[in-house]
């Protein structure tokens, strides 16, 4: 709980005005019990299973610049290559593959972002009016913000926004 948040008091059938004890108050609080809905925290499940404490550690700068050339005009074998690579690295470092990434683009209009995808390897370029595929649809809005390098999509629609400086955002 933040610096400023109490706990929440919970009243349960059969004890009308009694508090629960602040344990049985966070453990509402973190089953979305409470008004707030379901919190989620390292080790909860979320919509992509559990949210495993790997996943949130800041992406290396080696890793930030091999998605970034995954659209670089490379051909399609280098492009394969380094597709599998990223894939490798986040098998080993962080226990699951992305389905792909979305990013802004830098080709510069029409195109403002981009979807990258580690399985088919493909590339696609989104003008402002163009539909994103689900499930990277839900990242467009956070890539159109700028404040991050790229997205990451998982299935289950975990998405897990990197920083510039490789910082994951935790969701």
């Amino acid at each position: 709980m933040g610096q400023f948040e109490r706990p929440r008091r919970i009243v349960r059938p059969g004890t009308a005005g009694t508090p629960s004890t602040s344990s049985d108050a966070l453990r509402a609080t973190d089953q979305g019990l409470t008004t707030g809905g379901p919190r989620r925290t390292v080790g909860a499940p979320g919509p992509a299973g559990p949210l495993r404490r790997e996943r949130l550690a800041a992406r290396p700068q080696q890793l930030r610049e091999a998605v970034g050339r995954l659209d670089a005009g490379l051909d399609e074998n280098a492009r394969r290559q380094l597709a599998e690579w990223i894939a490798g690295e986040y098998r080993t470092s962080y226990g699951e593959i992305p389905l792909g990434f979305l990013a802004r683009c830098y080709l510069g209009p029409p195109y403002v972002d981009h979807q990258l995808d580690l399985f088919q390897v493909i590339v696609r370029h989104f003008a402002p009016s163009d539909q994103v595929p689900e499930p990277f649809a839900d990242a467009r809005m956070l890539v159109r913000s700028g404040g991050y390098a790229f997205v990451e999509v998982y299935s289950g629609g975990l998405l897990l926004p990197v920083l510039d400086d490789g910082t994951v955002v935790r969701p």
